[in-house]
């Protein structure tokens, strides 16, 4: 059990602090269609490596799950309406002043930060996808986060909402919390998560050593 309390706790933003899921599924127009449609986003943006613009990756998945294209210009035109999680805003003022918050998104700059903004929060670095030059598992996103903090691996965490950043995460060495919400199964050849959970709640208590 670790008890030292993280320098910097990383986040990712569209599935594990913002409900996305929601979204996309009422602009897919039904549940169903909506997580065909994330998924295959997911798929091609964590299997895609460099950086592709995001915008057009969530309009190829629209199409070839059945969509119309222009559903990524309606996703788009709605984006400001992500809401967080249920809990994401009191994890995050619980950890506030205690150490550093980052953002470590597979997203445009401008979309990023517009999803950011979602919580009202002070955030010491955002790095999306766009500004690392390629989509997460690649390492280089969280590690441009950490080098952005002055922290080392071993001394952050970090939150996932999706069980590809299990790849990235294990590579560079970075402990973390997979915040499952939606029940995802965890990808073939994932590493397990030091802990997995549908809400935020044991995140605190896990950070400070209290869960294993």
């Amino acid at each position: 059990m670790t008890t030292t309390f993280p320098k910097a706790v990383l986040f990712d933003l569209l599935t594990a602090l913002l409900d996305s899921w929601t979204l996309w599924n009422d602009v897919a127009g039904s549940e169903t269609r909506g997580r065909s449609w994330r998924a295959e986003y997911l798929r091609l943006t964590y299997g895609c490596g460099s950086y592709v613009p995001y915008e057009r990756l969530v309009r190829e998945a629209a199409v070839t799950t059945g969509l119309p294209a222009d559903a990524a210009d309606a996703l788009e035109a709605r984006w400001l309406e992500l809401p967080p999680w249920s809990g994401a805003q009191a994890a995050l003022d619980a950890l506030a002043g205690r150490t550093k918050l980052g953002v470590v998104t597979n997203c445009s700059i401008r979309l990023g930060r517009q999803a950011a903004d979602r919580l009202r929060t002070r955030w010491d670095c955002i790095v999306t996808a766009e500004e690392a030059g390629c989509y997460k598992p690649d390492p280089r996103p969280y590690r441009q986060a950490l080098a952005a903090l002055d922290v080392a691996p071993g001394e952050a965490a970090f939150v996932a909402g999706s069980g590809y950043d299990l790849f990235g995460t294990s590579t560079v060495g970075v402990r973390t919390y997979w915040h499952n919400r939606v029940g995802l199964a965890r990808p073939e050849g994932a590493p397990p998560a030091a802990l997995e959970r549908p809400t935020l709640d044991d995140l605190l208590p896990w950070l400070e050593g209290r869960l294993s």
